[in-house]
């Protein structure tokens, strides 16, 4: 069976407080694009772990997918499985690509082998390998709340807009953005302000993230700044970067405009 993780996109990200445990308490609205990874599950005689497309900084057993199936497994009692992953969505970008792989995993081998877990059990299991795995249980706009792992589904639908997602060749450490941002309360819900129209999220809809790291890493800053040069009704870093995205009224090719950068364009959806 083949499964294809979508990736991730934050309309609006408000740092509130830090936690007694470490972490931070946040408001984001998850979005996904289809811009995805592929992912196969067959049958094996024992546990297999293969991956292709981009390459990934990290040991195999430390990849996400491989958590994943350790972690069911520790419960389970199912044949093995090989999992064969090829990487697409690009890495440090804040586009959620791991925790899309993370949690397709779980619902691939949920299906595979009949493993008879509900949504919540599989959010549940999805919650223990990162902050927003469990919004790629269901991937649809949802607001997140708590650590990101507070699901609340949204009535937003932007199919009829065209996005741009950009990433220049900068990693962004997800730790420094944090340890550069002063969280505060924000004035107006998120929900409120994702209720006007998008030509008016420019001046309310804000990542807190941006300040921080676009002084660190000023291309960031310069992409976001283009893609309203070339006409975006909005646009902004997703998560803590190194992606920009800009939402657009009709479709445009922008590939020649960012040159020596990862590009992905397509229509949204609900």
């Amino acid at each position: 069976m083949v499964v294809f993780p979508p990736c991730k996109i934050n309309l609006g990200l408000h740092i509130l407080r830090k936690r007694t445990d470490g972490y931070h308490d946040i408001e984001t609205c998850f979005y996904p694009l289809p811009c995805t990874d592929i992912l196969e599950a067959i049958p094996s005689t024992a546990f297999q772990f293969s991956q292709t497309g981009l390459s990934i900084d990290t040991a195999p057993e430390a990849n996400l997918c491989v958590r994943a199936y350790q972690l069911l497994q520790h419960d389970f009692d199912f044949a093995p499985l090989r999992l064969h992953l090829h990487k697409i969505v690009p890495m440090g970008a804040g586009l959620g690509g791991g925790s899309a792989d993370a949690a397709f995993s779980l619902v691939l081998i949920n299906k595979v082998r009949q493993l008879g877990l509900s949504v919540d059990q599989l959010k549940d299991y999805a919650a223990r390998l990162g902050s927003d795995c469990s919004f790629f249980v269901e991937p649809r706009p949802q607001l997140g709340l708590g650590r990101g792992e507070q699901l609340h589904p949204l009535p937003l639908s932007l199919k009829n807009f065209f996005f741009v997602v950009v990433k220049p060749a900068v990693h962004v450490s997800t730790q420094d953005a944090y340890a550069g941002v002063t969280p505060k309360i924000p004035g107006r819900p998120l929900a409120d302000i994702l209720d006007q129209e998008v030509s008016q999220w420019r001046n309310s809809l804000v990542n807190h993230f941006e300040q921080s790291v676009f002084e660190r890493y000023p291309i960031i800053g310069q992409v976001k700044e283009t893609m309203y040069k070339q006409g975006a009704l909005y646009a902004s870093m997703s998560g803590s970067g190194a992606s920009v995205f800009g939402i657009f009224s009709a479709k445009v090719d922008l590939r020649a405009v960012f040159p020596g950068m990862t590009c992905w364009a397509g229509f949204g959806q609900d």
